[in-house]
Order: structure tokens, then sequence, then C-alpha cells
């Protein structure tokens, strides 16, 4: 089906979403004594431009519904915690922001636990593992064996703002012209229009847009051994929340229901999706 992008469907919809449960505690604590920005909900911050983990996926009728496994998490955790779910769609930069000035709960966008973060924020434990991979236009392939073939004063490489990839990019292509831009889909987009020669990008992500752009390449995998995988950002000092929420990882993991998750996103992001923010998301 041909996907959509943001800038070109203007929407109205909400940015929130429930989960069954809500009760509420004392004094802006919940039940069980845990401490959330609003009482009796889990705020969560997330940029849906990161297919399969966070999107918009169109239903029959062509109402976007935000998507992807970390948003199917985000909803166990919060009926885990008995708490109304919030979503706060935004960029990526705005959830570490978010974070850093603890106006959400958490932040759950593909967030490696990068130790230059954690003067912002705590992580829970790792809930999925993933990798890093550059890529290109499929036409340039042949330019790119290595990563060391990355490392050109000609080439103009992108990473998204406020993220691993960024460093990664200056780590394998420290002579390059790093290109930073908010949002994923941008990303893409250039590297496909030739703007870009090449960009660095999680892995499941890259190979979900390469599905849906057949133009995009995957080239090559980018090693990180600073990152064993993938985990939720959660407000600092809030230990009472950050234990709860790694009972609730490690539940949903014994239980099978992490594949699940992957699962279906990977097959929703095949189908018609919208990368980016909704207008009614500005």
């Amino acid at each position: 089906m041909k996907k959509l992008t943001a800038v070109l469907l203007t929407l109205c919809m909400t940015a929130t979403l429930t989960a069954c449960g809500g009760a509420k505690g004392s004094s802006g604590a919940d039940a069980g004594g845990i401490k959330t920005v609003t009482s009796g909900k889990l705020t969560v911050a997330t940029s849906p431009d990161f297919a399969p983990y966070e999107f918009y996926a169109v239903d029959e009728n062509g109402t976007p519904e935000l998507a992807g496994f970390d948003i199917a998490l985000a909803g166990y955790i919060a009926d885990y915690l008995g708490l109304e779910l919030e979503v706060v769609p935004m960029d990526f930069d705005g959830v570490l922001m978010e974070l850093q000035t603890k106006s959400v709960d958490i932040g759950i966008s593909g967030l490696s636990p990068d130790p230059k973060r954690e003067s912002i924020m705590d992580f829970s434990d790792i809930y999925y593992e993933g990798g890093q991979s550059f890529v290109c236009k499929k036409d340039n392939a042949d330019k790119f064996k290595s990563l060391e073939d990355t490392n050109n004063p000609d080439y103009e490489i992108g990473a998204q703002t406020g993220s691993i990839q960024v460093d990664l990019a200056e780590t394998n292509s420290p002579n390059a012209d790093i290109i930073q831009l908010t949002k994923v889909t941008d990303i893409v987009g250039e590297v496909i229009s030739g703007k870009l020669d090449g960009a660095y990008i999680e892995t499941p992500v890259a190979e979900s847009y390469a599905k849906n752009y057949p133009d995009l390449y995957v080239a090559l995998p980018v090693p990180y051994d600073a990152a064993e995988g993938y985990a939720i950002g959660v407000s600092k000092g809030n230990t009472e929340l950050l234990n709860k929420i790694n009972e609730a990882i490690a539940k949903v993991k014994s239980e099978g229901k992490m594949d699940e998750f992957v699962a279906t996103a990977n097959e929703q992001a095949t189908g018609e999706i919208i990368e980016g923010l909704l207008d009614s998301d500005k």
C-alpha cells in the first residue's frame, strides 16, 4: 500500500491513548506509592517516526493511530501499574528534553542506554535488542563496502539529532560532513533523493523503511559496544517507578508478549503508515 507522510496529510486526532486501570492514590502518588507527573496517569513521550518502534498506522477508514512495539509495551506497563496511559508525540530531541525537565514520566522511543544520558534520566532494564546500520541509496551500494568508505570529506552523512547515531557517524565517518536532521523520515528522504550520501539508522528501523522505499539500501552493520539493546528512559530519581517498570519488562518478556508486540508492529509497518508528527501533534 502507498505510504503517507505527515507533511502531506492534515488530520485531526487526539495524541492521547488510554489503557485500562487508573487507580489514584493520595498526595500526588498513585496506587502502590508510585509518583507520576499526573496522578493516575503514566505520561509517555515518544517520537513516532521510528517504525516499527513507534509510528502511525492508518486503518481501512483512513484513521491514523499510534502503533509500534514501543507503544504496545507502554500500554502493557500502564496496565501493569494500574494507570491510564497518556502518550505525547514529539520530535526525538524533545523526548530527551521532556525527560530532563521531568515533564513526563518515561520516554520510550528506541532509546539506547547511553552513559552520556545518565545525568538526565534513569534507564530501565533492556527490553529489546536491535542493532545499528549504515544506509545509502541502492544505486550507490557499490561505494560502501566497509565503514571506512563512509569516511570521505566529499560525503554528507545523516543522523537524527540527539541520537546515538550522531555519535556513530562522528566515530566512523569523522572526515565526512555530518548532517543532523530532526526526523528519520527526513533523513531517509534525503538519502533517497541523493542529497545525503548515506546515513546511520537503527537496524530494525532501517529495514522497515527499506521495505517501503525500495531505493533505500541497508548497506553495512555498525558495531556499537556501549549498547546491548534498548531501554526505557525514566524520570531521574523516580526509583519506585523504575523498579515497577523493570518488573513489567521482566513479565512481558517471560510471557513472550514482547515477541508478539514486535511481530505485530512489523506487520503493521508494511501497510499504510505515517512516519512523523501529525498536524494535531504540533
